[in-house]
């Protein structure tokens, strides 16, 4: 699959390696430019629509994460290039597709590249089609602690759980249930059904999901019309649900 790419990093011998790098390892990746700065990486993002940027932490007059600030609503996947590995929480929580450490691995940068690939073609395929899960077995049943004991609860009937610090909101179909245990701890207990953790706030039934939207991270939207955040660290797990 074609991909393009945009480089956004201050360092003009660090742009030249990633992009031969680029054109010998990685030769379905076409580069529409480079820029230095953050102003100008958001001129080169407002003219162009690319698949990927290659994106530097540390720059003048701000970082990456001010970039990615001012553009809620980007289609692009990230992946950021840094010597500093301290910054791989932010960007996990910026929605980024791959994080690439200085001096840049081969191996690992091909890698990124067939990431994005293949989630770029599962989002082609899926965007705007009424999805339809391979594994759409959710048959079973859960036990909810409630203060004055516990609900037995149809596994089908949840739609998508909620985190809110220590609690978890179960959302059913007309009910909206609170449970004072945490999303992992659902996670964890809905591992043997088709449940998709889309973002560090949602777990869904993937049986539930109907439509994916391309964006940040993308979005799915519920059975019951409700739309959910992807996170891009996670979409890839989501749309393997999916033909």
């Amino acid at each position: 699959m074609g991909l393009t790419a945009l480089i956004i990093e201050d360092e003009a011998n660090s742009r030249e390696i990633l992009r031969n790098y680029l054109a010998k390892y990685c030769k379905n990746v076409s580069v529409l430019g480079e820029a230095a700065t953050i102003k100008e990486g958001l001129v080169l993002l407002n003219k162009n629509n690319p698949d990927m940027v290659f994106l530097d932490v540390e720059m003048p007059y701000g970082n990456a994460f001010d970039l990615l600030d001012q553009l809620p609503d980007r289609t692009f996947e990230t992946i950021f290039v840094t010597a500093y590995n301290q910054y791989a929480m932010d960007a996990l929580n910026h929605h980024a597709a791959y994080y690439l450490m200085k001096p840049i691995d081969i191996d690992e940068l091909v890698k990124s590249v067939a990431y994005v690939a293949e989630v770029k073609e599962r989002e082609n395929a899926l965007e705007d089609k009424i999805l339809t899960p391979v594994i759409n077995r959710v048959d079973g049943k859960i036990t909810l602690p409630q203060q004055d004991g516990f609900q037995v609860l149809n596994v089908s009937d949840i739609l998508y759980c909620k985190a809110d610090d220590n609690y978890t909101e179960i959302y059913l179909e007309n009910q909206r249930l609170v449970v004072s245990k945490t999303l992992k701890y659902f996670e964890e207990a809905l591992s043997d059904f088709a449940f998709a953790r889309i973002h560090k706030s949602y777990l869904v039934n993937v049986n539930e999901v109907v439509k994916y939207k391309k964006g940040k991270g993308g979005s799915v939207v519920i059975s019951n019309g409700k739309e959910l955040l992807v996170s891009a660290s996670r979409k890839q797990q989501l749309l393997s649900y999916f033909e």
